[in-house]
């Protein structure tokens, strides 16, 4: 089967889901309307930002998802309320982008689907400036001996898979410029990813330390994951995404390669129900999941289904069908008064944030449903 015909066989899912998401997402964004604050999760019934005492703390990483999902709803609805309330959001991030002091690699996250989708879809100048100022930010965050840096403070040495997301504002800024610093630096980084994060086993280390001055290996701390060795699933899931996300931009065989090695593990931890645990290695007894390390992996097998063949094809494609699958029936609120959609996220194994609303999870779920609706235009 084509991926045309494997989408177009998921027809009567895609048309449940995108009536429920177009029916329950207007009420989303009135929740969110005129706040003052970037929403990420939901407490007593109405969305929240991540740090409350701190206004939201508007340089916390997961701003951009917002003005992200109202863009892909703008795709998905051609509502002109979803692009207004994606500009608002967008300009907030304003007082972001140059507090150096706290920003990090998630930079791409902040503004290459908030800005630099703007610019791609209406040729905005100002959202170009902030797109590239951000790649120029995370570039700036590069090691030569071949790592990006992923936070501040003493952490000089620390390099974490979710980098591995961040990588596309890089391509994209490299094909906008002309200069292929931007890409050789992205490139070099999923190289290291690839040696020093991915197993043989296809699955992933979160945080890898090295010297900063040798690269020598130091350590491989459990990160949001159970504990160091262990498989955390939101990494696995970036890691998946990010290599096939490499691959089309890059066409390096090797990227498509790793992309399909991590896809096939975590396939493989998750046909129970479909839903991802927080750690693939977590103890049995714990009952714990992660819907968003779901929705991202969604996004990246079905994106898998369209860039191989045959059976493999099928399998990924077929994987990312089941999960959106799974958390529309037990993962997810339908209530026009809850204002997300899914609710069993969690941030980390060890911190009481489990089963929650986070927007990037949303995000990634809407994501994935645009592309079966057939929408190839890529975020990323």
């Amino acid at each position: 089967m084509t991926f045309e015909e494997m989408r177009l066989s998921q027809a009567e899912l895609t048309k449940t889901l995108v009536g429920k998401i177009t029916r329950k997402m207007p009420h989303s964004l009135a929740n969110a309307a005129n706040s003052d604050f970037i929403p990420y999760t939901v407490r007593d019934g109405k969305w929240a930002p991540a740090y409350p005492e701190d206004r939201g703390s508007i340089s916390w990483w997961t701003n951009g998802f917002w003005p992200g999902m109202m863009w892909e709803m703008f795709l998905l609805t051609g509502d002109e309320a979803y692009r207004a309330e994606a500009e608002r959001s967008e300009k907030m991030l304003d007082e972001a982008l140059y507090n150096i002091d706290v920003l990090h690699h998630d930079v791409g996250f902040m503004w290459h689907i908030s800005a630099g989708v703007n610019y791609r879809l209406t040729g905005s100048d100002e959202s170009r400036k902030r797109a590239l100022l951000a790649a120029n930010l995370l570039a700036g965050r590069f090691n030569p001996l071949g790592f990006i840096r992923a936070w501040n403070g003493d952490r000089v040495g620390w390099a974490i898979i979710d980098t591995m997301m961040n990588l596309n504002i890089l391509y994209w800024a490299s094909d906008l410029t002309g200069d292929p610093r931007f890409r050789k630096i992205a490139m070099i980084h999923a190289d290291t990813a690839m040696k020093h994060f991915v197993r043989e086993d296809g699955s992933c280390n979160h945080i890898v330390i090295f010297d900063p001055e040798t690269m020598a290996f130091v350590d491989n701390p459990a990160g949001q994951g159970f504990a160091s060795g262990s498989s955390w699933s939101r990494g696995q899931a970036w890691a998946l995404y990010g290599f096939t996300l490499s691959w089309i931009h890059t066409g390096r065989q090797d990227y498509l390669d790793t992309a399909r090695k991590v896809a096939k593990y975590f396939v493989s931890q998750i046909q129970d129900d479909w839903i991802p645990r927080i750690d693939f290695r977590q103890p049995a007894d714990v009952d714990l999941k992660d819907a968003c390390a779901g929705a991202i992996a969604a996004c990246g097998l079905i994106e898998l289904g369209r860039q191989v063949e045959g059976e493999e094809a099928k399998f990924f494609f077929d994987a990312g069908v089941n999960i959106i699958r799974a958390m529309a029936e037990n993962a997810a609120d339908w209530r026009d008064e809850y204002p997300a959609i899914l609710t069993k996220c969690s941030s980390a194994y060890h911190n009481g944030d489990h089963h929650i609303a986070m927007n990037y999870a949303d995000f990634f779920f809407i994501e994935a449903v645009r592309k079966l609706n057939g929408d190839s235009f890529l975020f990323w």
